[in-house]
């Protein structure tokens, strides 16, 4: 088997198409949430906290001074763009909860369902032609 025929064949399954639309709606998504963030709700924390921007919370370890005497951070760590990182994994996780709860919820609303009765099998219609054929002779 040819490798171009072989990837072809790999690359068709439905479970690989599913998991490549599930990787775009998934970075889609995340764009989605990290302009939710980004522009919504960060703001309002940063108004709620008197304007500070939280992208922008920096530690300064140590300092260093330049050749024209301004004294600057020599590492800053920037730990206001963690805490929007982790803000946006929690709306992301909450969001992916909700979606696996209605999932779940609908499953269970089919499986509670009554299944429809099985359709009688060849050997069972047959048998039920014969049975009608002999109470019509008698």
């Amino acid at each position: 088997m040819s490798m171009v025929k072989e990837f072809k064949e790999f690359a068709m399954r439905g479970n690989v198409m599913d998991l490549a639309i599930g990787v775009v709606i998934g970075a889609a998504f995340g764009k989605i949430v990290a302009a939710l963030v980004d522009r919504i709700i960060m703001p309002i924390i940063g108004f709620l906290t008197s304007g500070q921007n939280f992208n922008e919370l920096a530690f300064a370890m140590g300092e260093k001074t330049n050749p024209d005497g301004t004294v600057v951070p020599a590492v800053l760590l920037g730990y206001g763009a963690f805490i929007q990182s982790i803000i946006d994994f929690i709306i992301v996780a909450f969001v992916i909860f909700l979606v696996i709860k209605v999932m779940n919820r609908l499953k269970r609303a089919e499986a509670a369902a009554p299944a429809a009765p099985p359709a009688p099998s060849n050997e069972e219609k047959l048998l039920t032609e014969i049975r009608d054929l002999l109470k019509a002779q008698k």
